[in-house]
């Protein structure tokens, strides 16, 4: 890849810094007694996202790009679960669960067309 050409380019990932950005403004509003649990586990997963995105561009081959590109999605699944249950457990509210869940939604729509479009 060219150097003119980088991660940082990819929509995907731009998309998915911001949730992470979002997800950590979120949850300094959780109970102080959530911090080492769910918040830390959903501070991970979204930070998981776009690190995987980035770590597999910079590999060599479309097989370690794909293996990534799919961790990461497994990682989106896992933070949209992760909210569900703050969302249920009333740690986010309505609007703000509605926002996050969107985004997740729009980020695993575009992860999975990019991985069809690399596959093929």
């Amino acid at each position: 890849m060219k150097s003119e050409n980088t991660y940082r380019k990819l929509l995907i990932w731009q998309k998915s810094v911001a949730l992470v950005t979002d997800i950590y403004k979120e949850v300094k509003t959780f109970a102080s007694d959530e911090l080492y649990s769910l918040t830390s586990q959903i501070k991970r997963s979204a930070t998981s996202i776009p690190s995987n995105i980035a770590e597999g561009y910079g590999r060599e081959g479309l097989k370690d790009y794909l293996r990534f590109l799919n961790i990461a999605l497994s990682s989106l699944f896992e933070l949209q679960t992760q909210i569900e249950i703050a969302y249920n457990l009333k740690f986010l509210k309505e609007e703000n669960f509605n926002k996050l869940y969107e985004n997740t939604r729009e980020i695993e729509r575009m992860l999975t067309s990019f991985i069809k479009k690399i596959k093929a």
